[in-house]
Protein backbone atom coordinates (compact mmCIF):
# COMPACT_ATOMS: atom_id res chain seq x y z
CA UNK A 1 0.00 0.00 0.00
CA UNK A 2 1.29 3.38 -0.84
CA UNK A 3 0.94 6.45 1.06
CA UNK A 4 -1.59 8.75 -0.62
CA UNK A 5 -3.56 11.75 0.78
CA UNK A 6 -6.82 9.35 1.00
CA UNK A 7 -5.48 6.99 3.04
CA UNK A 8 -7.32 6.59 6.19
CA UNK A 9 -10.60 5.47 7.88
CA UNK A 10 -14.09 7.22 7.48
CA UNK A 11 -16.68 6.27 10.40
CA UNK A 12 -20.36 6.34 8.63
CA UNK A 13 -23.01 7.10 10.61
CA UNK A 14 -24.43 3.25 11.02
CA UNK A 15 -20.91 2.60 13.36
CA UNK A 16 -19.15 1.13 10.29
CA UNK A 17 -15.96 2.43 8.97
CA UNK A 18 -14.57 2.32 5.46
CA UNK A 19 -11.45 3.04 3.76
CA UNK A 20 -10.72 6.02 1.72
CA UNK A 21 -10.77 9.97 3.00
CA UNK A 22 -11.87 10.91 -0.18
CA UNK A 23 -13.71 7.58 -0.82
CA UNK A 24 -12.46 4.38 -2.81
CA UNK A 25 -12.42 2.49 -6.39
CA UNK A 26 -12.16 -0.41 -8.22
CA UNK A 27 -11.43 -2.27 -11.30
CA UNK A 28 -13.34 -5.25 -12.49
CA UNK A 29 -11.61 -6.50 -15.18
CA UNK A 30 -13.65 -9.04 -17.78
CA UNK A 31 -12.93 -11.39 -20.56
CA UNK A 32 -13.73 -13.93 -22.51
CA UNK A 33 -11.89 -17.15 -23.09
CA UNK A 34 -11.81 -19.20 -26.06
CA UNK A 35 -15.24 -20.76 -25.57
CA UNK A 36 -16.97 -17.72 -24.85
CA UNK A 37 -17.37 -17.95 -21.24
CA UNK A 38 -17.35 -14.65 -19.45
CA UNK A 39 -14.77 -14.17 -16.13
CA UNK A 40 -13.95 -11.49 -14.05
CA UNK A 41 -10.58 -10.40 -12.44
CA UNK A 42 -10.40 -11.06 -8.58
CA UNK A 43 -8.22 -10.56 -5.84
CA UNK A 44 -8.08 -12.91 -2.53
CA UNK A 45 -7.28 -10.51 -0.11
CA UNK A 46 -4.49 -11.17 2.71
CA UNK A 47 -5.27 -11.94 5.84
CA UNK A 48 -3.64 -8.60 7.39
CA UNK A 49 -6.11 -6.48 5.38
CA UNK A 50 -9.28 -5.39 6.46
CA UNK A 51 -11.49 -8.25 5.29
CA UNK A 52 -8.71 -10.51 4.75
CA UNK A 53 -9.30 -13.75 3.83
CA UNK A 54 -12.29 -13.08 1.10
CA UNK A 55 -12.67 -12.48 -2.58
CA UNK A 56 -13.22 -8.67 -3.87
CA UNK A 57 -11.71 -6.81 -7.12
CA UNK A 58 -8.38 -4.41 -6.69
CA UNK A 59 -9.23 -1.39 -5.20
CA UNK A 60 -8.94 1.62 -2.54
CA UNK A 61 -8.46 5.07 -1.44
CA UNK A 62 -8.71 7.82 -3.44
CA UNK A 63 -6.53 10.91 -3.30
CA UNK A 64 -7.50 14.35 -3.41
CA UNK A 65 -6.36 14.76 -6.73
CA UNK A 66 -7.25 11.74 -8.75
CA UNK A 67 -11.33 10.74 -10.40
CA UNK A 68 -12.52 7.76 -9.60
CA UNK A 69 -11.57 6.03 -12.60
CA UNK A 70 -7.88 7.22 -12.08
CA UNK A 71 -7.81 5.75 -8.55
CA UNK A 72 -9.33 2.66 -9.47
CA UNK A 73 -6.38 2.02 -12.19
CA UNK A 74 -3.84 3.35 -9.77
CA UNK A 75 -5.13 0.76 -7.45
CA UNK A 76 -5.47 -2.15 -9.43
CA UNK A 77 -1.33 -1.25 -10.67
CA UNK A 78 -0.20 -1.23 -7.08
CA UNK A 79 -2.22 -4.55 -6.02
CA UNK A 80 -1.81 -6.82 -9.21
CA UNK A 81 1.64 -7.38 -11.43
CA UNK A 82 1.60 -7.67 -15.30
CA UNK A 83 1.01 -5.58 -18.69
CA UNK A 84 -2.88 -4.12 -18.06
CA UNK A 85 -2.51 -2.81 -21.81
CA UNK A 86 -5.60 -1.33 -23.24
CA UNK A 87 -9.10 -1.91 -22.07
CA UNK A 88 -12.75 -0.44 -22.11
CA UNK A 89 -14.62 0.77 -19.75
CA UNK A 90 -17.98 -0.87 -20.09
CA UNK A 91 -20.02 0.30 -16.99
CA UNK A 92 -19.80 2.00 -13.33
CA UNK A 93 -21.36 1.26 -10.92
CA UNK A 94 -20.97 3.74 -7.79
CA UNK A 95 -22.33 2.87 -3.85
CA UNK A 96 -23.20 6.00 -2.35
CA UNK A 97 -23.21 5.91 1.63
CA UNK A 98 -23.33 10.07 1.48
CA UNK A 99 -20.92 10.52 3.26
CA UNK A 100 -18.42 8.53 1.46
CA UNK A 101 -18.52 6.20 -1.35
CA UNK A 102 -17.10 3.16 -3.69
CA UNK A 103 -17.11 3.53 -7.70
CA UNK A 104 -16.52 -0.19 -9.43
CA UNK A 105 -15.76 0.49 -12.85
CA UNK A 106 -16.42 -2.44 -15.17
CA UNK A 107 -13.60 -2.90 -17.38
CA UNK A 108 -13.19 -5.46 -20.57
CA UNK A 109 -9.86 -6.72 -21.77
CA UNK A 110 -9.17 -8.44 -25.01
CA UNK A 111 -8.24 -11.89 -23.31
CA UNK A 112 -7.65 -13.15 -19.99
CA UNK A 113 -4.20 -11.60 -19.84
CA UNK A 114 -1.32 -13.34 -17.31
CA UNK A 115 -2.06 -11.34 -13.90
CA UNK A 116 -0.27 -12.19 -10.46
CA UNK A 117 -0.32 -10.13 -6.74
CA UNK A 118 1.73 -7.30 -6.79
CA UNK A 119 2.00 -6.70 -3.34
CA UNK A 120 1.19 -8.08 -0.11
CA UNK A 121 -2.41 -7.05 0.30
CA UNK A 122 -3.39 -9.77 -2.57
CA UNK A 123 -2.63 -13.70 -1.51
CA UNK A 124 -4.25 -14.67 -4.78
CA UNK A 125 -5.09 -13.32 -8.18
CA UNK A 126 -7.49 -14.91 -10.26
CA UNK A 127 -9.68 -14.97 -12.87
CA UNK A 128 -13.33 -16.53 -12.20
CA UNK A 129 -15.90 -17.89 -14.79
CA UNK A 130 -18.59 -15.15 -14.01
CA UNK A 131 -21.55 -17.57 -13.49
CA UNK A 132 -18.53 -19.03 -10.51
CA UNK A 133 -18.05 -15.73 -8.55
CA UNK A 134 -21.33 -15.78 -6.41
CA UNK A 135 -20.16 -18.98 -4.93
CA UNK A 136 -16.83 -17.78 -3.52
CA UNK A 137 -16.32 -16.19 -0.28
CA UNK A 138 -16.78 -12.96 -1.04
CA UNK A 139 -16.05 -9.73 0.57
CA UNK A 140 -18.94 -8.31 2.25
CA UNK A 141 -19.16 -5.21 0.42
CA UNK A 142 -18.22 -6.60 -3.21
CA UNK A 143 -21.29 -9.42 -2.67
CA UNK A 144 -23.29 -6.60 -1.59
CA UNK A 145 -23.14 -5.36 -5.30
CA UNK A 146 -22.28 -8.15 -7.00
CA UNK A 147 -25.51 -8.99 -8.49
CA UNK A 148 -25.97 -5.06 -9.81
CA UNK A 149 -22.21 -6.09 -11.26
CA UNK A 150 -22.95 -9.31 -12.71
CA UNK A 151 -26.70 -7.83 -14.15
CA UNK A 152 -24.44 -5.51 -16.55
CA UNK A 153 -21.99 -8.24 -17.21
CA UNK A 154 -25.08 -10.39 -18.39
CA UNK A 155 -24.88 -10.73 -22.41
CA UNK A 156 -21.81 -8.80 -22.33
CA UNK A 157 -19.81 -11.79 -24.22
CA UNK A 158 -22.55 -11.79 -27.19
CA UNK A 159 -21.60 -7.80 -27.88
CA UNK A 160 -19.40 -7.18 -30.80
CA UNK A 161 -15.83 -6.25 -30.43
CA UNK A 162 -13.90 -4.51 -27.19
CA UNK A 163 -15.15 -0.73 -28.01
CA UNK A 164 -12.84 2.14 -28.13
CA UNK A 165 -9.81 1.46 -25.49
CA UNK A 166 -9.32 4.03 -22.73
CA UNK A 167 -6.46 3.03 -20.70
CA UNK A 168 -3.08 1.28 -22.04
Amino acid sequence: MQDGDGNGWVSLPDGTRRWGVYGAAGLLLYATDMTGTGHVLLQYRAGWTHMGGTWGIPGGARNRDETPLEAAVREFREEVEGDLGEFTVIGAYEHDLTVWRYDTFLARTSALLPFRPGNSESEEIRWVPVAETAALPLLPAFRSTWSHLSEDLTGIGNRAGPGTPTGA
